[in-house]
């Protein structure tokens, strides 16, 4: 399956060639134009028929977040820093895989337990190495590394696997690429490089294609566990359609003609205010003189984790609502 795929390739933030071809190879054949830009954005454009067409950005990234080794000591363990968001209680006891297929543990020098704050300076990663000359053999300073987290199928049509973010956005939208056929307005279908260290590739990406609107698809909490926490999407319930997060309001207008074409079309939807985090369509939102800016988000447990899990069936009401909102007229 094409999302075991994704989420299985090797794509920390810098590092997303492997992503990249990936996307290549599964849309060259439903695209007019297909590029590449110096940030490795994967630029797809689908050209429409209207005659009011407009030009939509429809962003999903393709880095996912990891480390990169910043020193080696001398009984051959590697200190690492953090690629995007990285929680060190999320990575003790954990694997990790470099570029050249090596794997190491990953673990703490304190007590976990005891641990205060999020000091990732006090991680490290045993990769079997007896010295700092025998680590050398296989790992050099700058080399990345990324969660091993295997892709696998739960009850009730859910997955887990790492890189959830944002792959799975990077599948909703290929797979509406493929349903489109001959859409209304100009979509660029934006595989973007970068976000998790700060939208840099959308924000590039934006000022290139100077869209009319914009639109990011990435994940967001799930608020349907015992954790609980301070927000509305839950798991089954549909596409969530967003309206804030700590990096964008979003567009009345857009927000409002994506639950017009949910109500149409009999997408089940959901509304997504995240407490804390951010997405392309904050960059996006500021570039240029502005873009009128909006969401579409798939609820997901334990993200920025190797074990991130979706609900297929919001996955696909994803993929519905993009196809759909993409191929109308707008009036604004």
């Amino acid at each position: 399956m094409l999302l075991k795929e994704l989420t299985q390739a090797f794509g920390v933030s810098g590092f997303e060639d492997e992503v990249s071809q990936l996307i290549i190879t599964n849309v060259k054949e439903h695209a007019d134009e297909v590029f590449v830009d110096a940030l490795k954005n994967v630029i797809v454009l689908k050209k429409g028929k209207g005659i009011n067409k407009k030009k939509i950005m429809i962003a999903s990234h393709m880095d996912e977040i990891g480390f990169m080794v910043l020193s080696i000591t001398d009984k051959g363990y590697l200190k690492v820093r953090n690629i995007g968001g990285i929680s060190i209680y999320m990575s003790v006891f954990n694997k990790v895989k470099f570029r050249n297929g090596i794997v190491g543990i990953v673990d703490y020098q304190d007590s976990i337990a005891e641990a205060k704050g999020n000091d990732i300076g006090k991680l490290y990663i045993d990769i079997g190495a007896k010295s700092k000359e025998d680590a050398l053999r296989y790992i050099a300073v700058g080399e990345p590394a990324a969660y091993v987290g295997d892709y696998v199928e739960l009850p009730n049509n859910r997955v887990c696997a790492k890189a959830m973010d944002d792959r799975v956005g990077c599948y909703v939208a290929i797979e509406a690429l493929k349903k489109l056929g001959t859409p209304y307005n100009d979509v660029y279908f934006v595989f973007s490089a970068l976000e998790e260290v700060g939208l840099r590739g959308s924000k590039v990406a934006a000022q290139r294609i100077k869209p009319d609107i914009g639109v990011a698809i990435d994940i967001t909490g799930s608020y349907d566990t015992p954790q609980g926490g301070n927000g509305n999407m839950m798991f089954g319930q549909g596409a969530a359609i967003k309206i804030m997060d700590n990096s964008v309001i979003c567009s009345d207008k857009v927000v409002e003609s994506m639950i017009e074409t949910a109500q149409k079309y009999n997408i089940k939807y959901q509304l997504d205010v995240l407490p804390s985090g951010g997405t392309d369509a904050g960059a996006i939102n500021q570039s240029n003189e502005g873009v009128l800016t909006g969401g579409i988000s798939i609820p997901t447990r334990y993200g920025h984790s190797p074990v991130s899990m979706v609900d297929m069936f919001d996955v696909n009401c994803c993929i519905e609502l993009v196809t759909h909102f993409v191929d109308k007229e707008f009036k604004f």
